[in-house]
């Protein structure tokens, strides 16, 4: 696991109303900040990717549909500098994903459906100076192929 990432399973409550599921608390033990949450969607097959934050932690669900996210720890003080790492969260595996600032991020939409991808970030949008360092998807930076590989 790359240093600083936290993994939080999440359970959906049903019952014959239908479902509830808390996604992060601020009581929660791995939350910091609030700044802002916003709701971002992918089609099936895109790649959003890749960026990383210098002060924003990011908290990152998906809520319908399912992505696999990629981190790449891009600090040269971590013990797991250039790591990668693949989650595949989503309907079939909620779970949050705590993105420490400095490690690089993004994901792909790997259902026949839209994904719904819910963030909670550290601190609000700023679009006059946007915390955000942004590089292309297949940027020879971090070494790796958005392919799906069958095994």
């Amino acid at each position: 696991m790359i240093d600083g990432v936290v993994v939080k399973e999440l359970k959906a409550r049903c019952d014959e109303r239908g479902r509830v599921m808390e996604l992060v608390r601020k009581d929660d033990k791995i939350f910091e900040k609030f700044g802002q949450v916003y709701m971002t969607t992918n089609y099936p097959q895109v790649i959003k990717a890749w960026h990383c934050h210098r002060k924003q932690i990011d908290y990152v669900v998906c809520v319908s549909g399912m992505i696999k996210m990629v981190l790449f720890d891009d600090r040269k003080e971590s013990p797991t500098y250039k790591r990668l790492e693949e989650h595949f969260i989503g309907e079939h595996n909620y779970s949050l994903i705590k993105i420490p600032c400095g490690v690089y991020h993004g994901w792909k939409c790997i259902s026949e459906k839209e994904s719904i991808v819910i963030s909670t970030i550290s601190e609000p949008y700023n679009s006059k100076n946007p915390d955000e360092v942004r590089i292309p998807y297949n940027s020879k930076k971090i070494p790796y192929s958005w392919e799906i590989i069958f095994r």
